[in-house]
């Protein structure tokens, strides 16, 4: 997609890694009516075979829904985003009622405007990452335990990526307490800047200097399969689902 300042060059990879079905969604669309506006989401499901890829359907279909709706010029792009979190959370539930199933999932977004700003949100451990060029910019903040004792001191980031419970949640999508939800605006993207969303299966394997170089050096579709490739390799027969989103800001 290219706009008169920059080039949005994208793409996605999914993979079940070593699980017998996958769980995890991926999105990555472009505005039906607004050039420049384009929406990445990850989802993670949680809750066995069909409890878990229901929740992340339902994460796809309401951001699908309200991506449709939404009016760069007019609505608050973080105010959409929250929506998309608190409705998707709602619309779980019900399907955990009236299936007799405990369908959970994250849910990690970013939406970029055709004036080059950029909105994320995310609840729950998959994370949206903001690299200029091998950078790390910012990134998000797992809603999880490891995170709560890193917030505190206990552990450092590395302690964090593989402590045994490095999967145990906080808060996510379909859970008996409201999600927590947490915002970045980045006010204006630049040439050289990448950004993507991943679930847990792909970033713990990899360092974020590591994710910094392959995203600066490949195109997005070879970033993809690069990751995952990787990723599968570094499992070693024990992977979790794994699914990402890669934008990249060219030349136009």
């Amino acid at each position: 997609m290219t706009t008169g300042r920059y080039k949005l060059v994208g793409a996605t990879g999914i993979h079940k890694g070593d699980r017998d079905y996958q769980q995890d969604q991926v999105c990555l669309m472009a505005h039906p009516r607004v050039k420049g506006c384009v929406m990445a989401v990850v989802a993670d499901g949680m809750g066995g075979r069909s409890g878990g890829r229901k929740a992340s359907d339902q994460v796809i279909m309401t951001t699908k829904q309200l991506f449709d709706r939404f009016a760069p010029a007019v609505d608050d792009a973080e105010v959409t985003l929250r929506q998309m979190i608190q409705e998707a959370h709602m619309v779980i539930k019900l399907t955990a009622i009236s299936s007799e199933e405990e369908p959970h999932s994250t849910l990690a977004a970013y939406l970029i405007k055709p004036d080059g700003s950029c909105h994320w949100a995310h609840t729950g451990d998959s994370r949206v990452y903001h690299f200029h060029d091998k950078q790390l910019i910012n990134r998000t903040q797992d809603h999880s335990y490891v995170q709560s004792l890193v917030d505190r001191g206990e552990l450092t980031q590395e302690q964090a990526q593989v402590h045994p419970q490095s999967n145990v949640l906080m808060g996510c999508l379909g859970a008996d307490k409201d999600p927590p939800i947490a915002t970045h605006h980045i006010a204006k993207l630049a040439v050289g800047d990448c950004l993507m969303s991943c679930s847990d299966g792909l970033w713990h394997y990899f360092s974020e200097t590591e994710l910094g170089s392959v995203l600066a050096t490949l195109a997005p579709r070879e970033a993809s399969e690069f990751l995952i490739d990787k990723a599968r390799s570094r499992a070693r027969g024990g992977g979790d689902n794994l699914s990402l989103t890669i934008i990249k800001v060219e030349k136009p």
